[in-house]
């Protein structure tokens, strides 16, 4: 009897050995293996939202998907992927960041927030380092890696892998992770300079193939557009530069003419508008 509880606990012993290391690479230690283990058994038949619950430590997390109107779409059919920050990582951000993101005229900047922690479908850690991003709800791909002995999901490390739910799985980071922001968008003059640049783009080609008519069309097209842009885009002698133009098509029957009009009057206003950019 004695050898034989002897051989066990040498079995488990070595077992311990082997696993730790390994576990521990992939930025999942030991006892957070077997601690996963346990609720993910008894919660095993529970939604993403509800095993959530269970574990304890995602109460911000559940107030935010709430207050963003996601914690029902998080109950439903899926597959969803959500890397779930813990209440701890809601905590590292500055002071007052959650309470302002749970306010209902912020619901929309929350929700763009937590879109990004959430992928289609049901991934596994295995697969999300093959493939080693993730295209989130919200659009922009998370980038996850496996780097200094731990597993990276955008700027957070993993602390948990693979907890299951009935409609997905539950991946438990360290850190919120906060969407890229858009590109600025280019000012109203910059707009102007890029369509005129367009315009003539399509244009030239059009004329040199003889087909004048669709070129002058062009030109049009673009010199009402720049016409009807708001007024800070362009100075009132290039709007009337322009204006000018389209009355003096009205009264010339070639189209060729008519081209070379409105190709004048863009080209002196792309001119303008490059000085003004220049100082």
């Amino acid at each position: 009897m004695k050898t034989t509880r002897f051989t066990a606990l040498t079995t488990l012993s070595l077992l311990v050995l082997v696993l730790s290391p390994v576990l521990a690479k992939a930025g999942c230690p030991l006892d957070a293996l077997f601690c996963c283990q346990s609720y993910t058994a008894e919660t095993k038949l529970k939604n993403i939202v509800e095993t959530a619950v269970v574990a304890g430590k995602f109460k911000t997390l559940i107030a935010a998907a709430q207050a963003a109107g996601l914690a029902d779409v998080l109950q439903g059919e899926g597959p969803f992927t959500v890397f779930a920050p813990t209440d701890e990582a809601f905590a590292k951000l500055p002071k007052g960041t959650v309470e302002s993101l749970l306010k209902p005229e912020n619901k929309d900047k929350l929700a763009a927030i937590l879109k990004y922690h959430v992928v289609p479908g049901n991934v596994k850690l295995a697969k999300a380092l093959e493939v080693g991003q993730g295209k989130t709800v919200l659009g922009p791909s998370l980038a996850i890696t496996f780097a200094d002995g731990r597993v990276k999901i955008g700027m957070a490390n993993l602390v948990t892998a693979d907890i299951a739910a009935s409609n997905g799985t539950i991946h438990v980071i360290d850190s919120v992770l906060l969407p890229p922001s858009p590109p600025a968008e280019a000012s109203g003059p910059a707009k102007a300079r890029k369509l005129v640049e367009l315009a003539i783009e399509r244009g030239v080609p059009l004329f040199n193939a003889g087909q004048t008519e669709a070129c002058k069309a062009v030109y049009e097209v673009t010199a009402e557009a720049l016409v009807n842009m708001p007024a800070s885009t362009l100075t009132t002698n290039d709007r009337e530069k322009l204006s000018g133009a389209l009355a003096q098509i009205k009264d010339q029957t070639s189209a060729r003419e008519q081209a070379w009009t409105l190709r004048r009057a863009l080209d002196t206003v792309r001119e303008n508008l490059d000085v003004a950019a220049a100082d």
